[in-house]
């Protein structure tokens, strides 16, 4: 488990296993997202056995898988509610943290500069740059 706090209340990280459950809710994680779409996983880490695990371990999940066609502002308005329902830091994971990390940067368009998104993904080895015109884009509209 790498988990890369981008601010207090959200990290991101790689691929959980259900196992590592019990320690997130131990290190004060509320609630987990799971940006993971199950056909990239086995069974044992498909959203079915991540429910389980996260109940076990008594840590609220929510399954809200980001693909390139769920890249959209459904989706961040999606993440960005789970995270407003949590009273406690979030943990967002998928495949290497990368989708988790954009979902949260275009949430937060329009509310930090772009320049602090960019800077506070880096700092968690996610490069965002490129991605400064859709951040923009997505601040103008929330406008």
């Amino acid at each position: 488990m790498n988990i890369r706090p981008i601010t207090p209340a959200y990290a991101v990280s790689p691929q959980i296993d259900p196992e590592d459950l019990p320690a997130i809710a131990a290190a004060g994680y509320a609630t987990v997202i799971n940006n993971r779409p199950d056909a990239e996983n086995p069974p044992s880490h498909q959203s079915a056995a991540m429910d389980a695990a996260a109940k076990a371990a008594g840590v609220r999940i929510v399954h809200l898988p980001v693909t390139h066609q769920t890249l959209n502002g459904d989706t961040v308005a999606a993440q960005l509610e789970a995270c407003r329902a949590t009273e406690g830091p979030v943990l967002a994971y998928c495949a290497s943290g990368t989708r988790s990390t954009i979902v949260w940067a275009l949430g937060e368009a329009g509310t930090r500069p772009t320049d602090e998104i960019i800077s506070l993904a880096a700092e968690q080895g996610y490069d965002l740059s490129q991605m400064r015109p859709q951040l923009e884009a997505f601040a103008q509209q929330k406008g």
